[in-house]
């Protein structure tokens, strides 16, 4: 893809899926910066609320319209997208109203632990569990320090797919910081409910139990999917998580864990959060410094 001279970043693809999609690919490569750009654009979409869009689905580095084209000719929206895509810029000065989450998480439980040492033939390394293989090559002298990794510094949610409600999350540190992990080789048939998981750059909560290519770090006592809406906090919504969130990762030991279950059964247990202006440029420009605020945001009185 070319790039914009004006921002450095490349050259938005739109095209057409069918008669009813338009389809913006901002970049081959995900990177924060192509992600904010995308929440950025599809932001202001839905603040317009142009006649004729019926539904705007933003991700990694792109993002989809559905439109009705007897309201909305496809070419009239690519052309406002291309004008808000101007407009938006190298994102410099977005803001974005969300919310700072505490996400429990059991690392090394022994369902997940038991899930993952019956697929260990579709893996890269049969000899060693997934967090001593992704320890291992991303360069850390043991899973402890990796799991310090990844439960050190908070993730942005970029957006919400593969199975229903199952959020993509993205560490908020420097590119040098990132975990990168292949999925497995062939993937498993069988993956817990709310099993924690990664794979390419991307920490997920699997919402539902059923196949699955991530690597298997741990398990979540709390849902990201509740069909019925027993619990507050889908209320509004079977699905918990939302493109933009900013998610923590928290290490729980079991009692903690079985403590949670018991409250998410007996439908009393609520997540821990916070209302929050994310600055996409402090992210970019300090991004540690700004974390300690994330989460001093989450966890002080």
């Amino acid at each position: 893809m070319s790039a914009n001279v004006e921002t450095g970043l490349p050259q938005a693809r739109y095209s057409y899926g069918g008669d009813e999609f338009v389809f913006v690919e901002l970049a081959e490569a995900m990177s924060l910066k192509v992600n904010f750009r995308a929440m950025a654009i599809t932001n202001r979409l839905q603040e317009e609320r142009m006649e004729g869009i019926m539904d705007i689905c933003p991700s990694n580095a792109s993002y989809m319209v559905r439109v009705d084209p007897d309201v909305l000719h496809p070419d009239k929206l690519i052309s406002r997208l291309r004008e808000i895509d101007d407009e938006v810029g190298d994102v410099k000065g977005f803001e974005l109203p969300t919310r700072v989450v505490d996400v429990p998480v059991m690392m090394e439980d022994p369902w997940t632990h038991e899930a993952l040492m019956r697929f260990r033939d579709r893996h890269q390394d049969p000899d060693a569990t997934d967090l001593e293989y992704s320890a291992r090559i991303n360069g850390y002298d043991n899973k402890d320090d990796f799991i310090a990794a990844l439960l050190g510094s908070p993730w942005l949610v970029t957006m919400i797919g593969f199975v229903p409600g199952l959020p993509w999350c993205y560490q908020l540190v420097p590119p040098e910081e990132q975990v990168e992990v292949p999925k497995y080789v062939r993937p498993r048939t069988f993956t817990p409910e709310r099993a924690f998981g990664f794979g390419g750059g991307f920490a997920v909560v699997y919402s539902v139990q059923g196949a699955g290519g991530y690597q298997l770090y741990g398990l979540a006592p709390a849902p990201v999917l509740d069909v019925k809406q027993r619990l507050k906090d889908f209320q509004d919504s079977i699905v918990f998580p939302r493109p933009g969130d900013i998610w923590n990762y928290r290490g729980v030991d079991r009692e903690e864990f079985d403590e949670i279950r018991s409250r998410v059964e007996d439908g009393s247990f609520e997540y821990r959060k916070k209302d929050f202006t994310f600055h996409a440029d402090r992210a970019l420009e300090d991004p540690h410094a700004y974390n300690e605020e994330i989460l001093g945001v989450l966890y002080g009185d």
